[in-house]
């Protein structure tokens, strides 16, 4: 126990001269760093490179049109024979949606509206499918970029068995590089991003592939090509 205590207390010191050295070093400006672009590896283009990607990993890609969209969702929720949706309200997609159930009913639209304690029994037990929006993606790697708010939380993409993603054309970046350029997030960085490169997939001590043992089992992206 004595030579215990003497070694933290040998650490304790010689944390404490590094880091008075690294107060006491003079300051310098930081260097100008020269523009940099990622080296183009492909004549593929980002929207091929990311549904080869995307579907190499079990990601279901569903192409549509903006005025299509409802019609495209309903079809999809059918073939998934999804009872119900989970939904963001206080969102462009929530707002379109309350729209068109309101002339056609479909299956049942669950809002994301309480505090999770409150919704915790319905999302776990009885969530067939939810659908988000997203920031855009990324072609180099296949990834989904979602960015979670007040409005539209992180575990709507990650509890539901069915994640229903809705992308558009215009937002898809060759790399991640690009992504954080032209999003801004060196001006004001993400607070909680998630890339989502498919659907929740691990694989057991025999290295067995399964799908949604962490997250949703199905992704489904609806690609708006308009």
């Amino acid at each position: 126990m004595i030579w215990l205590v003497k070694g933290a207390s040998a650490m304790s010191n010689a944390r404490s001269a590094i880091l008075e050295r690294l107060r006491k070093a003079p300051k310098k400006p930081i260097p100008d760093l020269a523009p940099w672009t990622p080296y183009a590896t492909t004549t593929e283009s980002a929207k091929d490179r990311f549904c080869r990607l995307m579907k190499g990993v079990n990601g279901q890609i569903v192409e549509t049109t903006r005025a299509d969209l409802v019609a495209t969702l309903r079809q999809v929720l059918t073939d998934k024979q999804a009872k119900n949706l989970l939904y963001a309200p206080n969102t462009d997609i929530g707002r379109t949606l309350d729209a068109a159930w309101a002339t056609e009913p479909g299956p049942q639209l669950v809002a994301y509206d309480k505090p999770i304690e409150d919704m915790k029994a319905v999302m776990v037990n009885d969530i067939d499918a939810g659908i988000t929006s997203t920031m855009g993606a990324i072609a180099d790697t296949g990834s989904l970029i979602v960015w979670p708010s007040a409005d539209e939380p992180r575990l709507m993409s990650l509890v539901p068995p069915i994640h229903i993603a809705v992308l558009e054309s215009s937002k898809m970046f060759d790399s991640f590089p690009e992504a954080v350029a032209k999003l801004s997030w060196n001006k004001k960085p993400p607070g909680n991003t998630l890339l989502i490169s498919g659907p929740s997939k691990t694989a057991d001590i025999e290295g067995i592939l399964c799908y949604g043992v962490h997250g949703p089992k199905q992704l489904v992206i609806l690609f708006i090509t308009d």
